[in-house]
This record gives structure tokens, C-alpha cells and sequence, in this order.
């Protein structure tokens, strides 16, 4: 039976633009009035949704707006979504640094955050008196600490600097030692902002496979906040999208990934104007589909996808290639798709609507920009019946395409990656 570790109830964040506090006297009289009535504070009922983006019309915005949300002991939630979106607000709710305004968290255990580079660090003290200083805060004893130490130590690859203060430290050092410090000191929620991308890329592989170990082997909970779509999914299996203080989504990692995606890169991706006409057939439409058959323009590698092609023909026809190919942003080939190839030549009649679909089981192009283009052929009279090299554009985000926890790296993988599987043969040469 899962059992509910963190419960968040009706949470909202408010803040008064450009000033401390409310900004006049008359306000806090006003709100103190309420308050001693029993009444709801007055200046909840105004203000602005949080687009940093436009102007507004109040002093007052939601930061968060009526978040709801229960995490599962032992599950690792990713938390994505825009700048802005109300990611951090909603981590120092959770991390006790500030109060929300309405609503109620309750939590189990005890919570260990690293939400900024060297947060609870105090740059006088040294890397060993800073390690016991955050035990202590995360309520740890002395002797506990002590047994750890020399973990945290190892993890961080600090221990030539240990004795000299953080001060002198450098970002990447000071992030390393306090997630090690976090992660080491066996808190029941572990809470991870931006912060890991400071951190060079050997050190981030080690704290997702340190986190993933605290999640699975501990049954401790993380929740992960990053920009970076391919730790997001290679580290969780939940995710939920913040869109100007509000959940948009809840649901599987891959999906909310989609979702958080399709705000930057908008479906409608097309490069010319639906339909084509020519004298033979009219091309309706095109479009990429995930596996939920939404329309998207931002595929992740290793992902299941259908590329869709509507067609109208004006007459008979029979035997017709469809190739559809994709180019880099150097117009280099990367790949072709002929129906002609797998024995599906069209054979379409006069007035009839078809549905093409190429599935892509597992994308195989590395992460980057691309074009599709389209060639339609006629076999049967040897002519070309349509031809665009440059249809729609699209994009692909790195992703777990092994399923193995190590994501490929773009610089050293080429254009396109293949299924194998090495195979060890020992044998004595003696």
C-alpha cells in the first residue's frame, strides 16, 4: 500500500510587487481589522495571475494559485515548467524559507533542500565545520554525522579543500559538497533545484545515480526541479507542469515533458500553407503524433512517434511512393522513408481520403533542428507527382534512448543511433 509522505491542500503564494510587506499603513490596518473579525484577508480577492510577461493591472500577484498534490513515499517527482512559473516559490514553501498565504503542507520525516548553491553555508567556516553545521540544522547528531563524513567527502571530491573555507570555494565545488551533504545525511525528502546544472557533467551523472539510489534503494522521495528535459526524464518516472502558478499537468514523465514542450515549440510547425494541390492529388495536411496522438513539433529521442501524411486523390492511381526525408539545419540527408521499401506502394482511388502513417517506434535521430520533406511518385508512369524538401520543421530533445540511465552525449553520437548489444567471450591464451 503506497503511503502518502507530502500532501499539499489549497496552497497560494502572494506577493505585493516592488515593495516589503504591503506597502502602506492603511493596508496593514485593514488587514488587521479583518484578521481580528475572523474574516479573510481583503486583498486575497485581487490580484494579478504571475505573467512576467505582461503588465498587469494589480500591485498583488499569485505566485502559486491553489496547488493540490500528494507525493507517494519513494517516488521521484520532476517539477517543470517556465521561468517564473512558481517552481522555486512552491521549493521554499516546502523547505519552511517562507509561508504561504493559504493553504496547508503536511510532510513526513524530515526535508533536506538544496535550493540555491550554497544554501545553509556559511563562507567563514570551513567544508568539514560546514558538513557538521547542516547536519545539525537537518537535525542529525554529532555521531551520525561522523559516520557519514567521510561519504560526503569522497562524493563531493572536495577533500584536498575541506579544511579551507567555502568562501574560496568555487560554485561548481560549493554545489558538490552540499548535495553531498544532503544526499548523505539520509533525509525522508530530498528536494533538488536548478542548482545541479552548476555542476560539471560528471558530477551531475553521479548525483542522478545518487538520487535515483536514495529513491529506490531507500524509499526516500526527491523532487526534482530542472530545465534540463532529458535528467528530468532519465531521474523520474512522475512529473507536473507549472504554468503561471497553477498545476496544468500531473501525470507520466514522458507526458508531461510534451506538455511542458508544447509551450515553447507551438504544433502548428508547418513551413507552407495545407492544402497542396497538383493535378493528380491534394496533400490535406502533415503532422508528427506522440504516442497519446497529440500534434507536436518536439520529439525526444528514444520516443514512440507517428508521422502522418492526409492525402485526396483526384483520380485513380496505382503504384505510388511516398518518401518522406529528413534534413539537419546543414540540408544534410539524414534519413529517407519510402513506402516503397516496406511493400506499401499507394494504390488510392478516384474521390478517396487516405491516412498514411510511418510509426516510429523508437526515435533514432540525435538530438537537434530538422526539416521533413516530402517526394510523391509516380511508379507507374515514372513521374514525380509532388516534391518539397522543406514541408515542416521540427526538433528532437536527448533522451534515454538505451534505457540504460546514461544519456547519449550529442557531440559524440553522429546523426543517428542503432539497437546493439555487446557480448564478453574470456578465454585463456596460455
Amino acid at each position: 500500500m503506497n503511503e502518502v509522505i507530502l500532501k499539499i491542500e489549497n496552497l497560494s503564494k502572494q506577493y505585493r510587487l516592488g515593495l516589503v510587506g504591503t506597502g502602506t499603513l492603511s493596508h496593514d490596518l485593514k488587514r488587521w481589522w479583518y484578521k481580528v473579525r475572523g474574516k479573510e484577508d481583503p486583498f486575497l480577492k485581487i490580484g494579478d495571475t504571475n505573467d512576467r510577461a505582461t503588465k498587469g493591472t494589480s500591485d498583488y500577484v499569485w505566485a502559486l494559485k491553489d496547488i493540490n498534490l500528494e507525493v507517494q513515499k519513494g517516488e521521484v517527482l520532476g517539477i517543470i515548467g517556465k521561468n517564473g512559473a512558481g517552481k522555486s516559490t512552491l521549493l521554499k514553501i516546502l523547505s519552511k524559507i517562507t509561508s504561504p498565504t493559504t493553504g496547508s503542507v503536511k510532510s513526513k520525516g524530515r526535508i533536506a533542500s538544496l535550493l540555491e548553491v550554497g544554501t545553509g553555508f556559511h563562507g567563514e567556516l570551513t567544508g568539514r565545520e560546514n558538513i557538521f553545521l547542516n547536519g545539525t540544522i537537518l537535525g542529525m547528531t554529532k555521531a551520525e554525522i561522523t559516520q557519514k563524513y567521510d561519504e560526503i567527502v569522497e562524493f563531493s571530491g572536495c577533500e584536498r579543500y575541506i579544511d579551507t573555507p567555502v568562501k574560496r570555494y568555487s560554485s561548481g565545488m560549493t554545489v558538490r559538497l552540499a548535495f553531498a551533504v544532503a544526499a548523505f545525511l539520509e533525509p525522508d525528502i530530498l528536494i533538488i533545484d536548478e542548482v545541479l546544472a552548476v555542476g560539471d557533467a560528471e558530477f551531475q551523472k553521479k548525483a542522478i545515480g545518487k538520487m535515483k539510489e536514495i529513491s529506490k534503494g531507500d524509499g526516500r522521495t526527491v523532487l526534482f526541479v530542472s530545465h534540463n528535459m532529458a535528467a528530468v526524464q532519465n531521474l523520474c518516472e512522475r512529473g507536473i507542469v507549472l504554468k503561471k502558478g497553477s498545476i496544468v499537468f500531473d501525470g507520466g514523465v514522458e507526458q508531461a515533458i510534451s506538455s511542458y514542450l508544447a509551450e515553447y515549440y507551438s504544433s502548428e510547425n508547418k513551413i507552407i500553407d495545407f492544402p497542396v494541390e497538383t493535378s493528380k492529388l491534394s496533400i490535406e495536411n502533415i503532422n508528427i503524433v506522440d504516442v497519446n496522438e497529440q500534434q507536436v513539433s518536439n520529439l525526444i529521442l528514444g520516443s514512440f512517434y507517428n508521422f502522418q501524411l492526409f492525402l485526396r486523390s483526384k483520380k485513380d492511381l496505382r503504384h505510388v511512393n511516398v518518401r518522406l526525408q529528413v534534413f539537419d539545419e546543414n540540408n544534410h540527408l539524414i534519413t529517407t522513408l519510402n513506402t516503397f521499401h516496406t511493400n506499401n506502394v499507394l494504390n488510392i482511388s478516384e474521390n478517396e481520403s487516405v491516412v498514411l502513417k510511418c510509426c516510429m517506434e523508437k526515435l533514432a535521430i540525435a538530438p537537434g533542428k530538422y526539416t521533413l520533406g516530402i517526394e510523391i511518385f509516380d511508379l507507374f508512369e515514372k513521374s514525380t507527382i509532388y516534391e518539397n524538401e522543406k514541408v515542416l520543421y521540427f526538433t528532437i530533445e536527448n533522451g534515454d534512448y538505451f534505457a540504460s540511465g546514461r544519456l547519449p552525449s550529442p557531440q559524440n553520437i553522429g546523426k543517428c543511433l542503432v539497437e546493439f548489444a555487446w557480448k564478453l567471450n574470456y578465454y585463456d591464451i596460455t
